[in-house]
């Protein structure tokens, strides 16, 4: 090899060299410094030194942190702090993560970005931690405070009357979307304090329109005012005057059904019936005190007409129900069999 050969080779390793030494100071002036285009939690990092990216992360996700989450639930608010729910950032390990994403590839390909002005296009996830029993916590409180079952529509009979329960619609929190939209704030720097509660309308299984149809007709029977109140759909639309069991002989109180029905029935004589006892009078005739019609109760018991209408107002019969002969005919036409009947 000729000298002028040489000279141009030891140059050019010289050269080379001196080119690697300038590559690898430059790469290693570097190791302090995040990469353009890096984000943790949302937040820009890019082109910070590590203690600059400390500071913009404490500002930008820990102290937003520290403000507490507010829940609104219809008219309620319930609120979860900080210190309640544990919030902790740990912002060494996030920088930390920021500068390892940034010397990701090799020495030629970061000097290469770095100097070409290319960026590393990271977006790296902040590092929270909360309790997660301190969620559970408030969403179980808002769930106490505002979780309500519905009311089924129902009747409530008593001798006065019926009294009618209206249904209402209930009330459910959706605790597994309250429990995502707090814990998303949680972990949120761009945190919105204020979270809302949803709530589902729960629908009572019997409405009033179905009560009505379960229950087109129903009476109650007040042996202490002597009166017999008709319903339909349960509206009261008469107050019949009747007379109840006397002493020892009482009409039995409680929750019955009409059994079954007949027009001008047969008495088949009980034996308080003295003389007649164990015959059947048939009905029509001057001796059966089973007027007109019959609507049986229980055990014998039942409506029927009587021509004794100054027995009505008392405690005059031997336990069934009497009514003026033209009331029991107006009843019976409009009352069918299993009709309920409520006795107080």
């Amino acid at each position: 090899m000729g000298k002028a050969p040489f000279v141009f080779a030891a140059v050019l390793v010289v050269l080379l060299l001196a080119g690697a030494a300038g590559v690898y100071a430059y790469d290693s002036s570097r190791e302090d410094m995040i990469a353009d285009g890096v984000t943790v939690g949302g937040v820009d990092v890019g082109g910070m030194t590590a203690d600059q990216a400390r500071e913009e992360l404490a500002a930008e996700i820990k102290r937003p942190l520290e403000e507490t989450i507010e829940v609104k639930a219809g008219d309620e608010r319930f609120e979860l702090s900080a210190e309640d729910a544990k919030v902790d950032t740990d912002l060494r390990a996030m920088v930390r993560d920021a500068l390892t994403e940034s010397r990701e590839g090799n020495i030629l390909s970061r000097t290469l970005r770095d100097l070409t002005g290319g960026t590393e296009n990271a977006d790296l996830p902040s590092r929270v931690t909360y309790s997660r029993d301190a969620v559970q916590d408030l969403v179980a409180s808002v769930e106490d405070e505002m979780n309500r079952s519905p009311q089924d529509a129902e009747v409530i009979p008593s001798g006065t009357g019926l009294e009618t329960v209206a249904a209402e619609d209930g009330v459910e929190v959706k605790s597994k979307k309250l429990t995502r939209r707090v814990v998303a704030q949680l972990e949120s720097p761009d945190r919105n304090v204020q979270v809302k509660a949803s709530l589902d309308t729960v629908k009572p299984d019997v409405t009033e329109a179905e009560l009505a149809e379960e229950f087109p007709y129903y009476m109650t029977v007040d042996r202490g005012s002597y009166e017999l109140r008709f319903y339909e759909n349960l509206k009261l639309q008469k107050t019949y005057s009747i007379a109840v069991g006397s002493v020892g002989f009482e009409t039995p109180a409680g929750l019955y059904h009409i059994q079954n029905k007949a027009v001008d029935p047969a008495w088949s004589v009980p034996e308080w019936g003295g003389s007649l006892a164990g015959q059947v009078i048939p009905g029509g005739t001057a001796k059966n005190p089973l007027k007109e019609r019959w609507l049986g109760i229980y055990d014998g018991a039942g409506i029927h007409g009587t021509d004794d209408v100054a027995s009505l107002g008392s405690s005059a019969s031997h336990g069934c129900i009497r009514m003026a002969i033209p009331d029991v005919i107006e009843l019976y036409d409009q009352v069918p069999v299993q009709t309920p009947i409520y006795i107080q």
